[in-house]
């Protein structure tokens, strides 16, 4: 569930999560906890041709910047 955020307005200018219904849209504690868990990164880690995917594993991260 989504909480208060004294930054989000602050977030919300570099938040460059594409997926319209993310409840944890420019919340960046939650959203990396959430993602961590499922491990996953955000979408802000990836370029932006590779977060439009959604594949958010380590494995697409390591594909995306060649690593």
């Amino acid at each position: 569930m989504a909480t208060h955020c004294p930054n989000h307005e602050r977030n919300m200018t570099f938040c460059t999560c594409s997926y319209a219904g993310c409840s944890k849209h420019a919340l960046c504690c939650e959203c990396i906890q959430s993602h961590l868990k499922s491990r996953q990164l955000p979408g802000c880690c990836f370029p932006a041709q590779a977060e439009k995917t959604y594949d958010r594993s380590f494995e697409a991260f390591a594909r995306a910047w060649n690593l």
